[in-house]
């Protein structure tokens, strides 16, 4: 029987919206067997939830809707802190053994139902919510131990959780086993998840449907996703699992209907945006074909939906591609086009990006002149400072990434001394919390200092990105790092050089 003071959960309904309790069970159940999760999740375990009897989820469950709702807490989702819970039973246990709630459920101590593991007694013992571990912000309930069977009968499954029994000094070593478990399992194809679509094919998504606020939200979410992860954590880890939520969003343009035009505008651009983010995912780890057939598809979107926004981060990240496979005039008249497009923006910061891309390919053609000349006119255009305007995805192009992109022009016209310079810039300026990007600018000084005539330099700065490549997946900084010992290979016999050097080795013949 329901406790007298439960408190409906009205967020967790508002994420049902309007989906019945069946259809958003079967949604959880494809959810968690995504990441390796089995929940008897059914129509009764979800009108549990939203009546306020289950006020913490046990960590299976809360692995599976921090899966579905990326970036949420479980206080987001309506539910009482698991240490508040844990807090309010561990007092009860002090004084005798707490009794087991029969399968057909039962008022626990504190005042909540405990059908199973539901309720709250899976916050006694094990460890605290999971969301935000290892600075995932949410990312750390995406895999792990533990596991409920499916016994056909919603909640009364009693879920053995591997945790239940843990103390919570136990809290750092399932972070990195979680953290390890995220960055394999694929967190990002919590879009198809959001969706509704579960494993299901693009192809096989069925007869057109509504799309409304959650579908549209969903797409924005897995974008913001992305660039989060990416940032952290580097490409190579990611760019698999984020082709299905793309493919997702793709099939709600192809089968859905807005409910209004609205909406079909931020679905065009979100699922645009989607494919830019994944296909950077392609980009900086070594796909480059792939790459450009992303970044074709975000431009043809923009076109369609009349977006000159996604138009112009499309020929933004084409331009940068171009520049990396050697075509570098087309990188030229890509960041041209891109800064047509954006003109009408009102958006600085965005042009002096566009003026950076469009210097690379100046300065791959050996053309100086013309390199300078957009490098000053990056610098005007960022010297103006932040606008309302600035898009969402440009978060990450601040001082330091300015620094990075002129220190590359650098190197493409041989003057590594400036190169050098300006990398470490970078370096000094850039926010520890951006892991991938520290760890590329520090790969860059590497080589600089080496071409430069600076091999201690040099190999001080390669181990210190060596040092962030535990968290990090990135080809392109493995691709750097390896050029700085292919350089610095002549000078072997000097200290910190063979000390740089056997450190790569080593990183490298790692399984």
């Amino acid at each position: 029987m329901a406790s007298s003071r439960a408190v409906p959960n009205h967020a967790f309904r508002g994420l049902r919206a309007q989906r019945s309790p069946a259809e958003f069970a079967a949604a959880v159940r494809r959810a968690a067997r995504e990441i390796g999760e089995q929940v008897a999740c059914d129509a009764r375990y979800i009108g549990r939830v939203e009546a306020g009897e289950i006020r913490c989820p046990n960590y299976a469950y809360e692995r599976v809707f921090l899966h579905m709702f990326p970036g949420l807490t479980l206080k987001d989702l309506g539910f009482s802190a698991r240490e508040e819970v844990r807090g309010r039973a561990a007092r009860i246990l002090a004084g005798a053994r707490r009794p087991r709630a029969s399968a057909t459920g039962g008022d626990t101590d504190d005042g909540t139902t405990s059908a199973g593991a539901d309720g709250a007694a899976d916050g006694i013992g094990g460890i605290g919510g999971l969301s935000g571990i290892g600075g995932l912000g949410g990312a750390g309930g995406l895999g792990g131990a533990g596991g409920t069977g499916d016994t056909g009968t919603g909640d009364t499954g009693r879920t053995r959780d591997s945790s239940d029994s843990r103390d919570s000094g136990d809290t750092s070593e399932e972070s990195d086993v979680l953290r390890r478990a995220f960055m394999t399992s694929g967190p990002v194809t919590v879009m198809a998840a959001s969706l509704g679509l579960g494993g299901t094919p693009a192809a096989a998504v069925p007869a057109p449907r509504r799309i409304g606020e959650a579908e549209v939200t969903a797409v924005e979410q897995a974008v913001r996703r992305i660039r989060l992860l990416d940032d952290r954590h580097g490409a190579d880890g990611l760019y698999r699992q984020a082709a299905r939520p793309l493919r997702a969003a793709y099939a709600l343009l192809d089968a859905g209907t807005a409910t209004r035009q609205a909406t079909a505008d931020r679905l065009h651009s979100g699922a645009g945006e989607l494919s830019i983010s994944v296909g950077w995912l392609a980009h900086d780890s070594g796909r480059f074909d792939e790459a450009r057939s992303h970044y074709a598809e975000a431009l043809a979107t923009s076109r369609v939906a009349g977006d000159p926004a996604l138009e112009a981060h499309a020929f933004c990240n084409m331009s940068f591609l171009a520049r990396d496979s050697g075509r570098y005039r087309e990188a030229v008249r890509a960041a041209q086009a891109g800064a047509r497009a954006a003109r009408p923006l009102d958006s600085p910061r965005l042009l002096s990006l566009l003026a950076l891309r469009e210097a690379g390919g100046w300065s791959g053609l050996g053309d100086r002149t013309g390199c300078e000349r957009a490098l000053s006119l990056a610098h005007a255009l960022f010297g103006r400072g932040p606008s309302d305007a600035d898009p969402e995805w440009m978060s990450f192009f601040g001082e330091p990434e300015l620094e990075s992109q002129e220190a590359l022009c650098h190197e493409s016209l041989g003057d590594w001394a400036r190169a050098a310079r300006h990398a470490y810039r970078a370096t000094v300026l850039q926010d520890p919390h951006f892991a991938r990007n520290l760890a590329l600018y520090r790969a860059e000084l590497s080589t600089d200092l080496a071409r430069a005539g600076s091999p201690d330099a040099a190999a001080v700065a390669g181990r210190q990105a060596l040092d962030l490549l535990d968290g990090v997946q990135s080809s392109r900084i493995h691709a750097r790092l390896a050029t700085t010992a292919r350089v610095l290979l002549p000078r072997r016999r000097l200290p910190e050089v063979r000390a740089f050097l056997d450190r790569h080795a080593s990183t490298n013949s790692r399984p």
